[in-house]
């Protein structure tokens, strides 16, 4: 569900349906304007018609079924408020959007629910069959020609089979989705597609909401120069409160046997998929693209893959941990500085602080070895190999999913122009591949506004260095000012407490410097004019991309690489801004880098998890609450869109993705583009934090050895 707000995807296209028996206007039918439209589309029109009312046709409905609904809201305390204005223009915008909607082709029918202070209208839009043939031949969208046996296969579940071993991760799930032979749609053969004889069933849920938010997404309410055109924008500004396309059903009162009949796919997802019960069995992952798309599918499939991967690393590191336990108790120099005598005293601090025992670095040296030593090593370059092979062996699976479901070649062949492209664009121009006038954006415009983009984009990364600069003196004086103190615990942990503190402040930075920066980078990367949706995701990944990997990485870099190599020597330190260059504790500063990486990827987890659970738990217990209110004395049981109207809006998967890609920890609208830019980016991240790893553990290791 949208709901005021604007998404991070736009990727509808409008055809306008009102003149489909006047037959004319332009060749290109997604940019078509509420005067202009294609020759070809009252012909269209026509043979779906008669294809309606061929007498081989069965099973289809005189009302359609609801493919999407619009919510707005109405206060009826303050109807002579200041901001009577403002309600003025939301209506006046309303009301010339639902009439460009009617326009299009669209059925609508309102429903309203009022209590003492709040009048809440559900608009439900319903596309006719003609509407529905039309868009689907102009979006060129894949049906089916004939069905196929499900080819889903798991190498775990052959290999357990092949051994004769029971199989606990296996669960047999009903309705599984057949596959199809599929081709591009057309209305003059549509005799040729299964299932054209029923028109309840032939196009899917998805494929309507598809159709559906293509045409909300391009609406105009406005004049298009000033950006006032698409369903987006109107939740934005809080003209309408929600949009969003029904639910197939409750996904409650499941029966215990879950191979009963009758069963509507949310109830399968949530009785074998969406509960904690289930974490330890196989994903239905056709089930899920199904009902949600194919890239909400292809992000869980990646997590199960990436979760799957997981555990040889997580062997492999318990064991050299386990290793590097040991070695606290066995390695001789760690056992030589814990029982120094008290007469072996290190240089102070600052020029007014005292002298330290050597001895008191004794823990700090064993919890060092915890993870300096020869192990570390090794698991780095088993890390690096790792990596390797867990993108080569991703790139099979995702092959494999994407011929599956009939979208590996999506981007190349069926991809449109984004509805913003094509409202925004100045001209339009011939394409030589499709052979249609098509929206045209200046190749150069956008290589300058790309540029521009680009010193935003140094500009922001200069900030996160003078963070980084800012962190390095706070430590540092942090480190002298305890040091002072009178409490002989806080003296001498001085450093460790700067350092710890330190990290938490470099936390904060990075949260807030993330939230400011995606912001910027969606602004910029819809002002750049790309064309189609997969090149918009491709800007806006490497913007964000680029800048999330400086942002988390640039304090480890520098605690790795250069803390401690500009120290100078007792009589001639070196300084910054006048502060002393800080230094490697006497156990080295690979302790330093871990605690620097366990705050920054613990804490966003946490910080992550309250976003994701806490968050959303509290937003549900304040829905229900103001849902009740508005609901006392309407009725016990409401309807199916008041129902979905009280759920939380989906907010997409880009955090997802960014999470695995950046913090290698777990993180739109449906879309039918398979490759999703942040698993190849995150891939790629995987292979060169693999080589990160080994620069890193040859780097403290061999530092270690040399001091």
């Amino acid at each position: 569900m949208l709901r005021r707000r604007a998404p991070e995807e736009d990727d509808a296209v409008l055809i306008d349906m009102a003149s489909l028996e006047s037959g004319s206007g332009s060749s290109y039918g997604s940019t078509a304007h509420a005067s202009e439209v294609p020759s070809a589309l009252g012909a269209v029109a026509s043979m779906a018609g008669k294809q309606q009312v061929a007498p081989s046709r069965v099973g289809s409905s005189a009302k359609p079924p609801i493919d999407f609904v619009l919510v707005w809201e109405e206060d009826l305390r303050n109807q002579e408020s200041p901001a009577q204005d403002k309600t003025h223009t939301h209506k006046f915008w309303r009301e010339t959007f639902l009439e460009s909607l009617r326009l299009a082709g669209l059925n609508m029918d309102q429903h309203d629910v009022q209590d003492e202070t709040t009048a809440v209208h559900f608009i439900l839009l319903r596309a006719p069959w003609a509407v529905l043939c039309y868009y689907a031949e102009d979006l060129r969208l894949k049906l089916p020609l004939q069905e196929l046996p499900n080819q889903a296969s798991n190498w775990s579940a052959t290999l357990l089979e092949w051994l004769g071993i029971p199989n606990i991760l296996l669960e047999q799930v009903p309705d599984t989705p057949p596959e199809y032979y599929s081709c591009q749609f057309k209305a003059s053969k549509l005799q040729w597609f299964l299932g054209s004889d029923n028109q309840d069933t032939f196009f899917t849920s998805t494929k309507r909401h598809q159709i559906l938010f293509e045409i909300l997404a391009k609406t105009r309410y406005g004049h298009k120069k000033k950006g006032l055109f698409g369903i987006d924008q109107l939740l934005a500004e809080g003209v309408f409160r929600a949009a969003f396309p029904l639910h197939d059903g409750p996904f409650s009162a499941v029966p215990e046997n879950s191979q009963a009949l009758g069963l509507t796919q949310r109830q399968v997802l949530f009785q074998h998929w969406a509960r904690w019960g289930k974490w330890n069995k196989y994903q239905p992952l056709d089930h899920v693209r199904q009902y949600f798309g194919e890239k909400v599918a292809l992000y869980f499939a990646w997590l199960g893959f990436y979760t799957g991967w997981l555990l040889p690393a997580a062997v492999v590191g318990t064991v050299v941990f386990l290793v590097g336990c040991f070695l606290v108790f066995s390695d001789i120099p760690t056992q030589e500085l814990c029982h120094s005598s008290d007469g072996l005293d290190m240089c102070p601090l600052c020029s007014d602080c005292s002298f330290w025992p050597l001895s008191s670095a004794c823990t700090l040296a064993q919890a060092g070895r915890l993870f300096d030593h020869g192990g570390t090593v090794f698991f780095s370059l088993f890390m690096a190999l790792w990596a390797v092979l867990l993108l080569e062996y991703w790139k099979r699976k995702n092959a494999t999913l994407a011929y599956r479901w009939d979208c590996s070649d999506y981007e190349d062949i069926e991809e449109r122009p984004r509805p913003q492209f094509a409202a925004r664009a100045p001209t339009t121009a011939l394409n030589p591949v499709t052979g249609e006038d098509e929206p045209y954006f200046p190749e150069k415009r956008r290589v300058h506004r790309m540029l521009a983009g680009s010193v935003v984009l140094l500009m922001m990364v200069a900030v996160v260095i003078m963070c980084l600069v800012s962190i390095i003196l706070y430590r540092a004086i942090m480190a002298v000012i305890v040091s002072k103190s009178d409490n002989a615990f806080l003296s001498a942990w001085a450093p460790r407490i700067a350092s710890l503190t330190g990290s938490v402040v470099n936390l904060i930075f990075i949260v807030i410097l993330s939230k400011v920066y995606v912001v910027l980078a969606q602004v910029l990367t819809r002002w750049e004019m790309h064309r189609t949706q997969t090149a918009f995701e491709d800007a806006f990944t490497l913007k964000v991309f680029v800048f999330q990997f400086v942002n988390f990485y640039a304090s480890p870099v520098y605690i790795a690489f250069f803390k401690g190599r500009f120290v100078g020597y007792p009589g001639n330190y070196h300084t910054l801004f006048g502060v002393r260059n800080e230094e490697c504790a006497a156990g080295g500063c690979l302790i330093e880098l871990a605690q620097e990486l366990l705050v920054i990827m613990v804490g966003k987890q946490i910080i992550n998890n309250v976003q994701e659970i806490f968050v959303p738990r509290l937003k549900g217990c304040w829905q229900k609450l103001y849902s009740r209110r508005r609901k006392a004395g309407v009725g016990a049981h409401p309807a199916p869109w008041e129902a979905d109207y009280d759920l939380l809006p989906c907010e997409g998967l880009f955090h997802e993705y960014l999470e695995m890609g950046v913090l290698g920890g777990e993180g739109h609208p449906r879309s039918t583009k398979i490759r999703a830019v942040w698993i190849r980016a995150s891939s790629k991240l995987w292979i060169q934090s693999g080589r990160w790893a080994v620069i890193l553990g040859l780097h403290t290791a061999g530092g270690e050895e040399i001091g």
